[in-house]
């Protein structure tokens, strides 16, 4: 079994057609045919079906992408790290980071690092935490930069950035904006936005309100931060957000900011790497960067 039959493996799952595959890997279709079959008689059992002009993974052949795909992403982050040795301040840099931390820190993080190492190609994708850790795993992303509640996961290793508080935001018309003392029931009426349920700003309000024995009146479920700042602006409800995403709003007077009331749930922005992954002059100069200006 050789990478480009994974590679096969891993295409075909993607576009369901011979034609692309093989544009992709350079070849001709009666090439990637003829790869598909050897694969089955290697392993000595059907790994791809046709179906209505597709080509479909098997149950087997599922298991074999499962796979496959990790095994790609390792070959492939090997020859980027090996490469590095050969060209200093050359390589490029997976980054996956989830919305807070993508949105309102590593703009200003990575354009420093872009003008300072101008030949490392940076790359960012911007997902939930609970995927950036599962792209860590599979060796997706070199780096992961994520707002959650400290973690333990393994073969992850994490270190603190900085802390990432939630607050409660409102309209600065809005009743709750100029209350003297805030208490857990005084939002038990109040329409509420709330995040997407697979968010970790979603997850520590539910704990939250659960804790303090609080049934939120759901107002509107959004699956976008920005969509929620600017339905709170308009006093549609308030809602619990990053401290860092509604800076500039709270500068500006547009919206107004409250310590959550009776809230002992701690969530920090992490810096997250797999510890399989051999650590590569590239990285190592990244997290030396990344720390020193989230310290600024």
């Amino acid at each position: 079994m050789n990478l480009l039959k994974l590679q096969i493996v891993e295409l075909l799952e993607k576009h369901k057609k011979i034609t692309p595959v093989a544009d992709a890997l350079g070849l001709k279709q009666p090439t990637v045919t003829f790869h598909m079959k050897s694969l089955e008689q290697d392993l000595g059992v059907q790994l791809f079906e046709s179906r209505l002009g597709k080509i479909l993974l098997t149950e087997a052949g599922q298991s074999l992408y499962h796979y496959s795909v990790k095994i790609n992403s390792l070959a492939q982050e090997a020859e980027r790290v090996v490469k590095e040795y050969d060209q200093l301040g050359r390589g490029s840099l997976r980054i996956g980071a989830s919305y807070v931390p993508g949105t309102y820190i590593l703009p200003r993080i990575l354009s420093g690092f872009a003008k300072a190492y101008p030949r490392i190609s940076l790359t960012l994708m911007v997902k939930t935490a609970p995927v950036i850790k599962e792209m860590l795993l599979n060796h997706e992303i070199d780096l992961g930069i994520l707002s959650c509640e400290p973690f333990q996961a393994p073969y992850l290793a994490a270190q603190t950035l900085c802390e990432d508080e939630l607050v409660l935001i409102a309209s600065p018309q809005h009743p709750l904006a100029e209350m003297p003392e805030l208490l857990p029931e005084h939002l038990e009426n109040v329409p509420f936005l709330l995040h997407s349920p697979e968010s970790s700003t979603r997850q520590l309000t539910t704990k939250w309100a659960d804790t303090n024995q609080i049934e939120l009146n759901a107002h509107m479920e959004l699956d976008s931060l920005e969509a929620i700042k600017q339905t709170v602006m308009l006093g549609e409800g308030v809602s619990f957000v990053s401290q860092l995403a509604v800076r500039k709003e709270v500068e500006r007077g547009e919206l107004v900011s409250r310590p959550i009331p009776q809230n002992s749930y701690k969530r920090y922005v992490y810096y997250a790497y797999n510890v399989d992954r051999r650590q590569s002059a590239v990285l190592d100069q990244f997290m030396e960067h990344l720390y020193r200006s989230a310290s600024m």
